[in-house]
């Protein structure tokens, strides 16, 4: 059986950012039910970090270890462009050799996206005071321009006992969040699950 290895952008720095991000991560894909074969969470830093510790990940894989990136697109992607054709275009990224079309995927535009999907996993976190109207109104996520994203979230939580952040906050609402609605509202969401579910 081979085990997925997924690099993934952000986490930002020290441990307690360290522990929010693994256990968001490990809840939504708990919550995908991807559980008996459940990916290792690797908290990749900046986008150009991350990369390259994918490239590094590739370069000493086991046999049975599947090195996966996992970024925000920064941006809307081509329906007929494939992730790493999206990659190079905007980052100037080359798949490294003897890596396959199923060892990349996009948060569209970023992970803001994932969480504005299921309305009501926000309103459960947030509660009172929590205004729903105040998030965009476009029923695709992924069409929300990633500099709305979070935005959008603390405008609508603020008037909220905590308002939404990066960081523990953001990856505390990832671990609630129904990962079915999510795969169903975000296509590159559903990407990723359907390909994690196949290993």
């Amino acid at each position: 059986m081979v085990r997925a290895k997924l690099i993934i952008e952000g986490g930002g720095e020290g441990r307690r950012q360290a522990g929010s991000f693994r256990a968001g991560w490990r809840e939504f894909f708990q919550s995908a039910g991807i559980t008996a074969n459940p990916p290792i969470i690797v908290r990749g830093g900046s986008r150009n970090q991350a990369f390259e510790r994918f490239v590094s990940e590739v370069e000493k894989a086991n046999p049975d270890e599947l090195p996966i990136l996992l970024v925000d697109s920064e941006g809307a992607v081509n329906r007929n462009h494939s992730v790493w054709q999206h990659l190079q275009a905007n980052d100037g990224w080359r798949r490294p050799a003897n890596v396959g079309d199923g060892q990349a995927f996009l948060m569209v535009q970023a992970m803001e996206a994932w969480l504005l999907a299921d309305r009501a996993a926000l309103q459960n976190y947030f509660s009172r005071g929590f205004r729903e109207n105040r998030l965009p109104q476009q029923t695709n996520p992924e069409r929300v321009p990633k500099d709305d994203l979070a935005p959008a979230l603390a405008l609508a939580s603020a008037d909220c006992s905590r308002q939404y952040a990066k960081g523990p906050i953001s990856f505390a609402i990832l671990g609630i969040v129904n990962a079915a609605v999510v795969a169903e509202r975000c296509r590159h969401a559903k990407s990723l699950i359907d390909h994690l579910r196949s290993l």
